[in-house]
């Protein structure tokens, strides 16, 4: 650093000792180049001290005292008069301070642009990356666990779930046509379908006795599991969960039961948004089902499910019956029970 221009021909006396036994010396000193110069009455140099390296410490009897840093035995007096300089050395030290590297401060930034990563990591990568791993780790029979469990707080609010003997055999039917895991006829509370964790299947008791033939309920059912192939509903109770969800069902096992209180109150509010016919329709033709009835069912009209209608894969052709009439007819009636 250069001295400020204002004081490059600023001199004054003082009082100079190096070590703290030596006799202090009368001095003229002057501020040079980066340096404070100290000098003899015969105008000779006798030491030049750091402007970047000058402490000040405690006034001795109203006199300013500075010494060089890390050697506070070398000091340099002045006395109250000669206020211009010490205002001046005051000024040079105080424009160094500003200058100098601020470690902590540097310690404070990067600890706070750390900090900024790993709470960047956990809020935006980690509750995505538990999903994923829990729904690698989580085995099949866990996730029936976790699906009967949701059953039994759905049975809170819709009713138990309709029962027959007569009925078990148009169940496993319809499942098998569907590719569902099972299919489960509750008296409310689920608007039309729902599938739980483990590929249970719910459909609401009017989709079997609000129509003549079994297509109808079939096309639920095979639409939901179009829908759990593209977003399974153990993921979708995850995400609703949170982080704690995850790592819960990854630390014990289970999944909190908070959280399925919360999932079940949410699914049983909504509506399922509707997939796009380019989705759906291939499983129909896979499934050998008819579309148009489940369309029909969706909107009589059938304005807003055209494309369902048009594009029937079964249209004009045979298909093999869901279950026989008297099958049908026990499914219709299985809530009546």
């Amino acid at each position: 650093m250069t001295a400020l221009s204002k004081y490059d021909r600023l001199e004054a006396t003082g009082l100079w000792r190096n070590t703290p036994d030596a006799q202090k010396r009368e001095v003229v000193v002057s501020i040079g180049d980066a340096t404070l110069v100290i000098s003899d009455l015969n105008d000779r140099a006798v030491t030049h001290w750091s402007l970047a390296a000058i402490e000040r410490s405690a006034d001795m009897d109203g006199r300013a005292v500075f010494y060089p840093d890390g050697d506070p035995g070398e000091t340099l007096e002045f006395a109250p008069t000669e206020a211009e300089i010490i205002d001046a050395i005051d000024t040079l030290r105080q424009a160094v301070a500003r200058a100098r590297p601020r470690p902590g401060r540097l310690r404070w930034l990067g600890a706070a642009v750390s900090v900024s990563i790993v709470v960047a990591v956990a809020v935006i990568w980690l509750p995505g990356a538990l999903i994923d791993h829990a729904m690698r780790v989580v085995p099949p029979v866990k996730e029936a666990e976790i699906g009967a469990a949701l059953l039994v707080r759905i049975e809170r609010v819709s009713g138990t779930r309709c029962r027959s003997t007569e009925a078990r055999s148009a169940l496993s039917e319809l499942a098998k046509r569907t590719g569902a895991t099972r299919v489960v006829i509750v008296p409310g509370g689920v608007r039309e379908a729902l599938t739980l964790p483990g590929g249970t299947v719910l459909l609401n008791r009017t989709l079997v006795e609000d129509y003549e033939e079994p297509d109808v309920a079939a096309g639920y059912a095979l639409v939901e599991q179009v829908r759990s192939a593209s977003h399974p509903p153990l993921r979708s109770l995850l995400e609703h969960g949170g982080v704690r969800a995850s790592a819960t069902l990854l630390t014990t096992g289970a999944v909190p039961a908070s959280v399925l209180d919360n999932f079940t109150t949410a699914q049983l509010s909504r509506f399922a948004p509707t997939l796009p016919p380019d989705d759906v329709l291939p499983a129909f033709a896979a499934a050998e089902l008819r579309s148009t009835p489940y369309a029909r069912a969706r909107d009589i009209s059938g304005e807003q499910t055209l494309a369902l209608i048009e594009a029937d894969p079964m249209a004009g052709k045979p298909s093999e019956p869901i279950m026989p009439d008297r099958d049908w007819l026990q499914l219709q009636a299985i809530c009546e029970n």
